[in-house]
């Protein structure tokens, strides 16, 4: 192997041809030889190469070991390297390890990937160790530092205060800071604040991932139509700022919410946007648009693009099979999953595919089919269940009045019962009239949530369809002296591609006169 004059230029070019840890090794061996094997340059492309491209870090592991004084950036690529894989102790303990040899002080490169090892590995003040650190080493106020310190300390609820502490330090705001701390609100939950800081950032700072940020927040937490107005407001300013222009990201935040609200006409129209403006249609984008069909009851549109896709990705495959089950088509969805097992391990089942086979086996009353699905699974697959897995099971036997067996399956779960687990079963109860298996669902679910009227509501309605008026007046009793809440009811309705929500109760909407009014005419005409 003949290098020219210029080394480095040289160094590049193999590595873009290289496609084996064998030519890698090649390479390695001929620098060892030209006497370059300690070049601290050429050693972080191997190491990087070696990471990012072959996916070996056990061999990058061994090129950084035999460094006689590895810098700061062959350190930092290291624990990247680790990070990017979850090998949080490994990331740590390597930095340790830079810090105490004293040869490779830390920048500010290295705190932002360490902080994400950090709590990872320290569960109870981690990231106030790190945080701790840095300011000793002097990088406290260095923007890129605090940013990342910021997007830690959001990640908690509890540590949301300090986070915005940290953002209004930071006299150095940028775009990153701006976003990270409306993200860590809305990954809270605190969407008020969320959105009063989305409307301080200045617009000349605001970008595609900032608008994402906040339009994903809403979806998340459920403001669909809040979420739908921002996209309307992003795409007016993108006339103004040529940088904000939506994403896939962006519509797939959008059509989610779309979805969710079964707001056909203007999924159609969003549909119709990236059309118009030639969006690439990714899997991100396809699968966004094949959820919103199915969850719209749209199946022929959903399964036209699933088929062009030709089947697609898992992904899609799994947002099919949910789509047909929530519809009632538990056939086409079992299909589906037929279909998926012929391409082997191209398109293997993970744990949200079998959350649609076991809603479709609920919808189509297959208890026993949903049982060997469970079976295949756990036992075939190695999925360990999670809640929902275990909330499809008790749902499809609760329906079938088969709680001997739901009883065991509770008894056995490897994690804790939640609320949706004890209120399917009380559906199941009212059902079938199991007065003992709903009081004991009940206690649980009080235990839970004490507040929650609706528990005791159904527990009423259950022992007023028996006849039992005096257990009727208790939970009554007991839901006055306890004051509890119930969960409004909320629908909503399409008109004129805008979206009006009505709550239970609720008489704010401005033309409720005129909605009452022609309730009242339909009553009196019937």
């Amino acid at each position: 192997m003949l290098l020219g004059q210029n080394l480095y230029q040289d160094i590049l070019v193999i590595l873009d041809k290289c496609k084996s840890l064998a030519l890698l090794k090649q390479l390695q061996g001929h620098l060892i030889t030209t006497g370059h094997g300690q070049t601290q340059l050429y050693a972080f492309k191997l190491v990087r190469f070696c990471t990012i491209t072959l996916s070996n870090l056990h061999y990058a592991r061994l090129i950084f070991k035999y460094l006689n004084f590895p810098n700061v950036y062959l350190y930092t690529a290291m624990i990247t390297a680790y990070t990017s894989v979850q090998d949080h102790t490994s990331s740590l303990l390597l930095y340790r390890g830079m810090v105490r040899n004293g040869l490779s002080r830390p920048n500010h490169f290295v705190f932002p990937i360490i902080l994400k090892s950090f709590p990872e590995v320290i569960k109870s003040y981690g990231i106030e160790m790190a945080h701790t650190h840095i300011d000793k080493m002097g990088f406290g106020k260095c923007p890129v530092v605090q940013t990342a310190l910021l997007d830690a300390y959001s990640r908690s609820s509890s540590d949301i205060k300090v986070a915005r502490q940290l953002f209004d330090e930071i006299t150095d705001r940028n775009v990153v800071s701006w976003t990270a701390m409306i993200s860590g609100y809305t990954r809270v939950g605190q969407m008020g604040d969320a959105i009063l800081l989305f409307e301080e950032t200045p617009q000349c700072v605001r970008d595609t991932p900032s608008w994402n940020s906040i339009i994903a927040g809403c979806t998340q937490n459920g403001l669909f139509s809040e979420a739908i107005s921002f996209l309307r407001r992003m795409i007016v300013e993108e006339g103004m700022v040529q940088w904000n222009k939506p994403n896939d990201v962006t519509f797939a935040c959008v059509l989610a919410a779309c979805g969710h609200t079964g707001m056909l006409q203007l999924g159609k129209c969003i549909h119709g946007y990236v059309y118009r403006n030639s969006v690439h249609l990714n899997s991100l984008t396809l699968n966004a648009l094949i959820d919103m069909y199915g969850k719209c009851g749209s199946l022929r549109e959903a399964r036209y693009l699933f088929d062009k896709a030709n089947r697609g990705s898992l992904t899609c495959c799994n947002s099919m099979i949910n789509c047909l089950a929530l519809q009632g088509h538990w056939e086409g969805a079992i299909g589906v999953f037929k279909d998926m097992l012929q391409h082997g391990d191209d398109l293997k089942p993970d744990s949200v595919t079998f959350i649609g086979l076991l809603n479709a086996c609920t919808h189509g009353g297959l208890v026993q089919e949903g049982l060997s699905y469970y079976d295949l699974m756990t036992r075939i697959y190695g999925i360990t269940p999670e809640i929902e897995h275990y909330g499809c099971l008790v749902d499809l036997l609760g329906r079938a009045g088969r709680f001997e067996e739901i009883m065991e399956i509770v008894r056995n779960m490897h994690i804790t019962p939640d609320a949706v687990i004890w209120g399917t079963l009380l559906n199941g109860c009212k059902i079938h009239g199991r007065i003992d298996l709903a009081e004991y669902a009940l206690k649980n679910l009080i235990s839970i949530d004490p507040n929650n009227g609706s528990y005791y509501s159904m527990l009423a309605n259950l022992y007023g369809e028996l006849g039992k008026w005096e257990e009727v007046r208790k939970i009554r009793k007991i839901l006055n002296q306890q004051n509890a809440y119930k969960a409004r009811g909320c629908s909503w309705i399409e008109l004129d591609s805008q979206v009006h929500q009505f709550y239970s109760v609720d008489k704010s909407h401005p033309r409720m006169e005129e909605i009452y009014s022609v309730l009242e005419y339909l009553v009196d005409a019937h």
